[in-house]
């Protein structure tokens, strides 16, 4: 992990860690990195979006004053989700795109994430040269004058409407016959969801948590906070639940019955879907070591592969990506469709799942529901910086009690401890053949890490 740079982008409290002064030095590095190669008097071209936080325009301004100042031409594209500035920067063969967003944290957080002209996270290699110039060498970038200085042109309606457009595009189903309550948690989807799904004459669309006014985001709806969408589904009739967060990269859901589907079940069924029809390369789906072990076990039953790489869906991108494969992502509803995006794509997600409860004819339950979950207890616990991080993580008390209580498992359950990439915290994930199981072994291990 850069100093900078965390897994998923930039992120921090705003005038608390990130603010103004930063986003214009990362605004200046970015177009200064992304100048090089081109010809003299040849502009980058780097699209900008936000989600509803109270603190996007701020950042927004001075990332775009940056941009300029060391010679970008700026798309604002105002408030869009995430994988709509991804595609909307390869739709309009810009060098680079940037999201302002913390995603399902918090209002008071905020981010900045950088995408490549074909819409895959920024390089490794890309993000050490951005943050050497921010860290060290700003004030010897070269600002330009004159003609030479960047321009913003507005393209929000339009680029929104052909994201929309994208979106529609990738089912081949008028979802007919269907009533859905979709949950925007008064962020970035709040701008299309209502006008992607009005695009499906037949489907019946109910939309809550719409309504953003800045410090409203995540706040007790959304992907994070699904037992409300779960009850107003199950007394309104409605035959599926849909849940996205923030920025509208993840989605989850909820079944006629108020049961979540998570990511995990979203990917077996689709994965199977794929199986049945030809297009899941080497039967195999890509997850992360935090997918639950009941998913390992249905792939299993299915004859499907899983692999497994780091949390993130950067790096379940980067396995699709090596080997060809069509589908992955994360138990908490990051969805990589890689046939029409390179990147998670919450609406996107919501789609395929929507398709495919219509295709089948069945009830979501059903559908969704037959990829066991085993009891899973995740306890995060809050640490002072990234140092104690690496301190904890290479306590040896802490691998012999890992140890100890895997060996108590015995073989019927997983243990995963790791710090989080983008928060101030040490993770502990516990799965068991019981919730009190699970419970009890998290705590312990959790009672551990606030001793080292």
């Amino acid at each position: 992990m850069g100093k900078l740079f965390g897994t998923d982008g930039i992120r921090g409290v705003v005038n608390a860690g990130l603010d103004a002064d930063l986003a214009y030095k990362v605004g200046l590095a970015a177009a200064t990195v992304l100048s090089k190669g081109k010809k003299p008097g040849e502009k980058p071209l780097v699209t900008i979006g936000k989600d509803t936080r109270i603190s996007g325009d701020l950042l927004k301004g001075s990332l775009i004053a940056g941009l300029c100042t060391a010679g970008a031409d700026v798309l604002d594209l105002g408030t869009l989700p995430t994988p709509g500035v991804a595609w909307v920067t390869v739709d309009e063969g810009a060098d680079a795109g940037i999201v302002i967003s913390a995603s399902h944290n918090p209002f008071e957080h905020n981010g900045i994430k950088i995408f490549n002209g074909q819409g895959f996270k920024l390089s490794d290699e890309l993000e050490e040269k951005i943050e050497d110039i921010v860290l060290f060498g700003h004030n010897d970038v070269h600002r330009k004058t004159g003609g030479d200085i960047g321009k913003v042109s507005y393209v929000a309606p339009k680029a929104s409407e052909d994201y929309i457009d994208h979106l529609e595009g990738t089912i081949d189903s008028t979802l007919g016959g269907l009533r859905i309550l979709v949950d925007c948690a008064n962020g970035a989807a709040s701008a299309t969801a209502a006008r992607l799904f009005d695009r499906f004459s037949k489907l019946r669309t109910d939309v809550i948590n719409a309504d953003p006014d800045g410090v409203n985001i995540n706040e007790k709806c959304g992907s994070t906070h699904i037992d409300g969408l779960a009850a107003m589904v199950k007394a309104g009739g409605y035959d599926i639940g849909i849940a996205f967060d923030g920025d509208a990269d993840r989605c989850l859901a909820v079944d006629e019955l108020g049961n979540l589907i998570d990511g995990d079940q979203i990917m077996a069924a689709c994965g199977l879907d794929l199986k049945a029809k030809g297009r899941l390369p080497g039967s195999t789906i890509v997850a992360t070591v935090m997918s639950n072990l009941g998913l390992h076990l249905y792939a299993k039953e299915q004859g499907m592969k899983l692999e497994c790489t780091d949390v993130g869906d950067r790096n379940v991108l980067e396995r699709m990506l090596e080997k060809g494969y069509a589908i992955g992502g994360e138990q908490s509803g990051h969805m990589i469709f890689l046939e029409h995006a390179t990147t998670g794509d919450g609406q996107l997600t919501a789609l395929q799942m929507l398709a495919l409860l219509k295709e089948s004819g069945k009830k979501a339950s059903e559908l969704f529901g037959t990829c066991p979950r085993y009891p899973q207890v995740l306890i995060n616990i809050p640490v002072a910086d990234n140092d104690v991080k690496k301190a904890v993580m290479a306590n040896p008390l802490l691998a012999q009690a890992i140890q100890r209580e895997e060996a108590a498992l015995n073989g019927e359950g997983r243990i995963l401890v790791r710090p989080s990439g983008t928060e101030a915290l040490m993770r502990v994930m516990v799965e068991a053949k019981t919730e009190d199981l699970a419970q009890e072994t998290a705590r312990r291990l959790a009672d551990l890490i606030e001793k080292l």
